[in-house]
Formats: structure tokens, C-alpha cells, sequence
């Protein structure tokens, strides 16, 4: 089944491209540990899921890429065509060529009605090139604008127009110090609006993956691509096809070791129910033996609880709020986003 992905600004864009490298780089890699029926098994499976094949063989990944400035697609575009190992469709970008200026409602509120029919149209185009389409993966920041505001809009204009389809957001978890002066504010629009539309977050804090940058791989100066391409590899990993022996798609429900410990779960989930094993004999992108964990835990309480409190703290002294009532939000939209990660936090926190 087909996955489509879309790009949502600067940061879903850049990680967008190493995700697809990651992915392209994985099917052609030497095969390792199965055989050769395996292996072609596998590599058809993840063609499929992420690519279309044109007349000359060069694989299209199925993406829209959506940004409010053009000089970040131009270039992601132009990075694929390069690598000559696959490229990006033709016709499956949107751009405009003013930004978000790093607001929420302008992102969502201003470029988000605006350039809805335009988007959802390029989106409904990698549709229809889908035999069996098996659900969405967005790509955002949360603390800009346009990743964040337009991301979260596209993504309720996806809910409802295929209401059925699965819908993943990944998220990239803004720097605990401070990127953007109103990230707090824009993280806690984003992810309540995503809790209501999305199926499932997939996130990843910045700084973590700024820690394996710098004390598992020992990087001395760590720049933004260091960081978007172990997000990208530990994302390709998730993304891994798995086969059986006959080369069919298998999940298998087999708990390993200290994960038949009830006591990792919640009281009204079995364990036997609460974790899944996906496994393949296929090497992932030259490492014959790996391992990744993909878990619905309490681990992001705290940012989470830190990141809804240093919003309400602005918000108490109406620090910026008149940035984004300009653009048509009110005051009670903040009130609501509160709400609803705040009862997310009170859940989390009785698991």
C-alpha cells in the first residue's frame, strides 16, 4: 500500500528530502542476511510504498512539498534531480513567495484558506496514481508558521476529504532554549489542533537528536542536516518493509524479554496486546542487525508539561497574543488549545 507524504515548510521539507534519500538508499543497498526472493520482495514493497516509476527508471516520490517561500523547494527539488537515484514529480510543489513571518495564525488563518484548493488538488493528483493507498505521513515543524499553522490546517483539510485514510504527523519538538520567540505558542496551537484530526504523532526533540549528534557520533559542529538525517534514518527504519519467509507483509505479535513486564502498561491494556514485533531478515541501509522502537509512552510528559507551561505564562500577560488575534484568532482559541493539552497531560500522567 501507498504511503504519500507532505512536506509542510522549511524543516518539513529539508527532513522530507533525507527521509526520501534514506528510503532510496535502503531498496538499493546490498541485501544481506536473506535471499535473493527476499530481497526483491522487499525492495518491490518499498518501491511502492514511497515511489512511482517512470518510463526511464529514475523513481518519483510520492510527495507534495508545500512551503510559503521559494528557495527551500527550489533547492530540495534540485537536490534530488541531482543525486540521480530518484526525484521529485514535476508538478507536485506549492509555493508562494511570502512567508509566515513564524506565526501560527498567519500560517493557518491567512495562507491556509487561501491556498486550500490548490494544495488539496495536488494532493488529490498522488492519489490517483495509488493502486491501494494506505494513508498520509506530514512532515512540520511546530515552531514556525507555516509548518505549524498551514500544517495543521492541511491536515484537518485531509481528515475531512478522505476521512478514512490513515494519517500520521510527525513532528519535530522545537530546541528547550528557544529557536523562535513564540514557539511555545505555536507548539500548543499545533498539537492541540493535530490531537483532533491526526491519528498519530510521530515526534522527535530536537534535543535529543542534537545529543546523538554530538556524544554517539561525535560531531563537533553539529549542523541542521546532521541533525534532519538521523531524524531521517531513525524515521527509514520505522518505514522498513517487513516480509515472511514467502515475502508477504508480517506483523507479529511476540513480546521479547523485559517486555512481558506488565508493569510497562497501562493497567487496562495486556501486554500481549501492547506490543508488536515487526521483523526482517533484510539488512536496513548496511547495518545487518538493527533495532527501532516506535513507543506510546509517558516519555514526552514533561517537555510537553513544560512547553504548555511556558505558553500559559506568556499568555497570562497577553505577551504577543495581539500578533495573532490580527489575524483572526481570539483569545478563547488559546483557551481551548490549553484545554485540550492540558487534559492530554492529566491522561499521560494516570497511565
Amino acid at each position: 500500500m501507498s504511503l504519500i507524504t507532505v512536506q509542510l515548510g522549511q524543516c518539513g521539507n529539508q527532513i522530507g528530502f533525507e527521509v526520501f534519500d534514506v528510503l532510496c538508499s535502503d531498496v538499493h543497498s546490498a541485501q544481506g542476511l536473506c535471499s535473493k526472493r527476499e530481497n526483491e520482495a522487499y525492495q518491490e514493497i518499498g518501491k511502492e510504498r514511497f515511489f512511482t516509476e517512470e518510463k526511464n527508471g529514475v523513481p518519483v516520490a510520492r510527495a507534495v512539498l508545500v512551503d510559503m517561500e521559494p528557495k527551500v523547494i527550489s533547492q530540495t527539488l534540485s537536490k534530488a534531480a541531482q543525486s540521480g537515484k530518484w526525484r521529485y514529480g514535476s508538478h507536485s510543489h506549492f509555493c508562494q513567495k511570502e512567508g509566515s513571518g513564524n506565526n501560527w495564525a498567519y500560517g493557518y488563518s491567512v495562507h491556509g484558506p487561501k491556498h486550500e484548493e490548490s494544495i488539496l488538488n495536488l494532493i488529490q493528483k498522488e492519489v490517483e496514481k495509488c493502486d491501494r493507498l494506505g494513508g498520509f505521513f506530514t512532515v512540520m515543524s511546530m515552531a514556525g508558521g507555516t509548518g505549524s499553522g498551514l500544517g495543521a490546517f492541511t491536515t484537518q483539510n485531509i481528515r475531512d476529504a478522505y476521512p478514512n485514510s490513515f494519517i500520521m504527523n510527525h513532528v519535530i519538538w522545537p530546541y528547550g532554549t528557544g529557536e523562535v520567540i513564540v514557539q511555545n505558542y505555536n507548539s500548543v496551537l499545533t498539537l492541540s489542533h493535530l490531537y483532533r484530526s491526526s491519528d498519530a504523532l510521530l515526534v522527535h526533540e530536537n534535543d535529543a537528536i542534537h545529543k546523538i549528534c554530538a556524544r554517539l557520533m561525535n560531531i563537533k559542529q553539529i549542523s541542521f542536516r546532521d541533525v534532519n538525517q538521523v531524524i531521517a534514518h531513525q524515521l527509514g527504519s520505522v518505514f522498513q518493509p517487513t516480509s515472511s519467509s514467502e515475502g508477504s507483509p508480517q506483523c507479529r505479535r511476540n513480546p521479547l524479554g523485559s517486555f512481558k513486564d506488565p508493569a510497562l502498561y497501562t493497567s487496562w491494556l495486556q501486554p500481549d496486546a501492547a506490543f508488536c514485533e515487526w521483523r526482517t531478515p533484510r539488512a536496513f541501509n548496511k547495518y545487518e542487525k538493527s533495532a527501532t522502537l516506535v513507543s506510546n509512552s509517558q516519555f514526552l510528559l514533561k517537555p510537553l508539561d513544560t512547553i504548555v507551561g511556558r505558553a500559559w505564562n506568556m499568555f497570562a500577560s497577553k505577551a504577543y497574543v495581539h500578533q495573532y488575534t490580527k489575524f483572526g484568532m481570539e483569545e478563547e482559541d488559546f483557551l481551548d488549545s490549553f484545554t485540550v493539552l492540558e487534559q492530554v497531560v492529566a491522561s499521560y500522567s494516570n497511565l
